[in-house]
């Protein structure tokens, strides 16, 4: 397994919209297994394949806490169907937002259809954190951040910090 580098904004790749898998083989799995290494290297709960800049419809994730046994999961390919009229709110943070963090509403549950790491279909019914995180992740599918859902005025601030943090310095 390898830790990839996290693209992070601003970034044109992070605004593609990923293509859709035609098939679990082997090249796609040791992506998600590179994926999930470099989620948990980055200390992160969620990684989209297009954080990585690979534009392809894969997530990995694990909700699993420190001190618990891990618990990853794939989803290639994945629909969300039957979102909730109710709403909750999580504070969300971003590995390709770095440091930044805010209050996003979404469905409170929602189902996913997809693809598991050997290819096979599942569906499942989420809810909680793990609804938001898997929503999160497959924004990042369309090309879409959470800092996207913020005012104008704070997603510019947000942008324009993190292009302070990118662009060289010159010091003399």
């Amino acid at each position: 397994m390898t830790v990839k580098t996290i693209l992070t904004e601003p970034n044109k790749l992070l605004r593609q919209v990923s293509q859709p898998v035609a098939k679990v083989g082997k090249e796609e799995q040791q992506l998600m297994d590179d994926m999930l290494e470099t989620m948990y290297s980055a200390n992160g709960i969620g990684l989209a394949a297009i954080q990585i800049g690979i534009p392809k419809r894969i997530i990995v994730m694990d909700l699993s806490k420190e001190n618990e046994k891990k618990e990853p999961r794939y989803f290639v390919n994945p629909i969300i169907s039957n979102k909730d009229t109710l709403k909750s709110t999580y504070e969300e943070g971003c590995l390709s937002v770095p440091n930044q963090f805010a209050e996003i509403e979404r469905p409170k549950k929602c189902d996913i259809e997809y693809l598991d790491y050997n290819g096979e279909k599942k569906i499942l019914n989420v809810e909680g954190l793990l609804a938001t995180c898997i929503q999160h992740e497959m924004d990042h599918l369309e090309g879409i951040l959470f800092i996207d859902y913020l005012s104008k005025l704070k997603k510019s601030m947000i942008i324009k910090k993190l292009s302070k943090i990118k662009s060289p310095r010159i010091v003399v």
